[in-house]
């Protein structure tokens, strides 16, 4: 059985008063009350009469499913406009092409629920649960989202033209040709999101009782209101761009002691080593994660000893990026090719590479031939960004 709650409160009562919704589909006219009935058999009963009527669309519009239990039950195509779900257990459930305009399903259990194609347009999916839901399709225009976990959910072209994303859980969803035209995303945690051809315009990122200020990409939203709200962040940014120290390189088995150590001696000196080993799996953000870590950067240690994937990231971000750049190598070993065209090309902040015979060695240099420097450099880089353009006169 499905639930505890009395037939009588089940049923929405059909415009003609008695209780027929007056919709003929496939020749067949049925009743709100036989559909609830044949509901309330159970979801294997309810399963196997869908499927054996598949030319019936069933009408459950309006009724009071609140907690109802009904995992892996085929809704598809049904009714549900202004039913009331909340807290319903639909998981697995098969939702597509379902009317669930105005449906109540606050805190409703939809992971891996079948929602593609469904029209959730002004439902409230407030604190519901839609882990690894499929909302391919769907339509969730105004929304509300409020809370709502999405993480691995596909939404793939879903319309979310102003829907309230407010403190919605967004980790690794895919929203692919999404439209979040005018979507509410205060609070949101966005991380790891598909967001390929997706629509994001006026995204409000202030709450309700704050003047708006908007965004066009969900995924800085949560960074810019940290901006305009929190002074810290600002000083972090400030303090990274002033101590910020990129360490590039391959720190496998026994180079592993040139990073601890380097990490350690920057410490020691007051500075705040970033660490980005080439030795880890390479992804698509490959080189997108070593230019933004290098933007970030007062300087930057390249170790390329064993260079392997270092090269081609150096070939990227160098030309981009306008913090000097140190290479350092060990002794008997010969740069990659490239690097004397980086060096050539961008002297002003790329260094010559500073060959070391030891540990001991380098971190004896590492004040005079890496830091000094280094510093130096940047204040160049500094003064000549701030310079202003005059031209000339004839």
């Amino acid at each position: 059985m499905i639930g505890d709650w009395g037939l009588p409160d089940l049923i929405r009562r059909g415009n003609a008063g008695d209780g027929q919704t007056g919709e003929l589909l496939g020749g067949t006219l049925m009743t709100d009350k036989a559909h609830i009935a044949q509901l309330k058999k159970g979801v294997a009963a309810w399963n196997a009469w869908r499927d054996e009527n598949p030319d019936i669309r069933p009408d459950l519009s309006g009724a009071n499913l609140y907690r109802a239990q009904l995992s892996k039950v085929n809704l598809g195509e049904v009714n549900l406009r202004e039913a009331n779900l909340s807290e319903a257990s639909l998981y697995d459930a098969r939702l597509a092409g379902a009317d669930l305009r105005k449906a109540k399903l606050y805190q409703a259990d939809l992971n891996f629920a079948k929602l593609g194609g469904a029209d959730l347009s002004m439902a409230n999916l407030s604190g519901a649960r839609l882990r690894t839901a499929d909302l391919a399709n769907a339509k969730l225009f105004r929304a509300n989202l409020n809370a709502a976990h999405l993480g691995n959910a596909k939404l793939v072209k879903a319309n979310l033209t102003g829907a309230d994303l407010q403190y919605a859980l967004l980790v690794e969803t895919d929203l692919t040709g999404a439209d979040l035209t005018g979507s509410r995303t205060h609070g949101v945690s966005a991380w790891g999101l598909k967001l390929d051809g997706a629509k994001q315009q006026n995204l409000v990122i202030t709450p309700d009782d704050e003047p708006e200020v908007t965004v066009d990409n969900i995924e800085v939203a949560q960074f810019i209101y940290l901006l305009l709200h929190n002074e810290k962040i600002r000083d972090v940014i400030d303090t990274i761009g002033r101590k910020g120290v990129l360490l590039l390189g391959r720190f496998t088995e026994g180079r592993i002691e040139i990073l601890e150590r380097l990490r350690d001696e920057l410490r020691n000196r007051g500075y705040l080593p970033i660490i980005f080993n080439f030795d880890k799996p390479e992804t698509k953000n490959f080189t997108e994660t070593v230019r933004l870590l290098a933007g970030l950067s007062h300087f930057v240690i390249a170790d390329v000893t064993n260079p392997k994937s270092a090269p081609l990231e150096l070939q990227a971000t160098v030309p981009e990026v306008m913090v000097p750049f140190r290479p350092i190598i060990q002794e008997g070993e010969k740069p990659f090719a490239m690097l004397a065209d980086l060096w050539i090309q961008h002297r002003d902040w790329v260094f010559e590479p500073l060959y070391y015979s030891s540990l001991d060695a380098l971190v004896g240099a590492l004040d005079e031939k890496i830091i000094g420097p280094a510093k130096a450099r940047f204040a160049e880089l500094l003064a000549r960004k701030a310079e202003k353009m005059k031209g000339e006169h004839v």
